[in-house]
């Protein structure tokens, strides 16, 4: 009997061993699909999130209240302008020109003139602000078209709740009653683009005997700006008895502050 050579016997083997390991990996089942369709959507929600809108602010604000409203274009020799106000009631919380004059020089002068006139607008609360120098048209139509927001900011004004029936005579009498003799009323604080603006009246049943502002812009140049208008303000008050006096001169912010304070003092006095 023929004896088999142990090296045969070992390549054999080997052989085998081989073969198999290579069966195995060729049964080894692909990738899960089901693992792979969850990761997935974890990469796309991941996605999502990632991709949110920066501007969810946008509901918030109306929530709050706040409107916009856009005033009519008006031409100018240089170019458009439209004003557009965001209101919190009937008060302008913001002013922006949507449009403007630009190219060349116009662009130089409308980024020094609009910044002025939106504060302005804000300031005063009304379309009778000063023009810019050196941005005469810019002004003039800025100005145009920000009274034509105004208008439309009236119109379009939330109705204001009726009184409750339940105590509608206490409430009137409350708010008409008349001011005694020597009565002091602080009209309310009104915050001006140079500092706080506050006006006392002291009154003589319903008449104004003396007006004062207990606060006033201060510092720098605005000191003696306060210490000119100031005077003039007050002197008004007393002479013409109402909120409707001229602004002084080189006090544009300061003489709206002050008739906004002024017309607050004389409601709360019911004069």
């Amino acid at each position: 009997m023929k004896k088999s050579h142990p090296l045969r016997r070992v390549v054999l083997a080997t052989a085998a061993t081989v073969s198999g390991i290579v069966l195995l990996l060729s049964l080894k089942p692909g990738s899960d699909p089901a693992s792979a369709s969850a990761q997935g959507g974890a990469a796309a929600q991941a996605t999502a999130a990632g991709q949110e809108s920066p501007q969810g602010g946008s509901s918030d604000q109306s929530s709050s209240g706040a409107r916009t409203v856009t005033g009519s274009v008006a031409d100018t020799q240089y170019g458009p302008v439209q004003v557009r106000l965001t209101l919190n009631g009937d008060k302008i919380t913001k002013a922006e020109a949507v449009q403007a004059p630009s190219g060349g020089q116009s662009t130089t002068v409308t980024e020094n003139a609009v910044p002025k006139l939106n504060q302005a607008a804000v300031a005063t609360g009304t379309a009778d602000i000063d023009a810019v120098s050196g941005a005469t048209y810019t002004s003039a139509g800025y100005k145009k078209s920000l009274q034509s927001a105004i208008d439309q900011a009236a119109k379009s004004a939330p109705a204001e709740p009726a009184a409750s029936p339940s105590q509608p005579a206490a409430s009137s009498a409350a708010a008409a009653a008349p001011a005694t003799d020597g009565q002091t009323v602080d009209g309310d604080v009104v915050q001006t683009q140079y500092g706080p603006v506050q006006v006392r009246l002291t009154l003589n049943g319903t008449s104004i005997s003396k007006a004062e502002a207990i606060q006033a812009p201060s510092g720098g140049q605005s000191t003696e700006v306060t210490s000119n208008a100031v005077p003039q303000l007050n002197q008004a008050a007393a002479a013409t008895q109402s909120a409707d006096i001229d602004a002084v001169s080189g006090a544009t912010y300061t003489s709206a502050g002050y008739k906004k304070s002024l017309q607050s003092a004389l409601d709360k006095a019911g004069a």
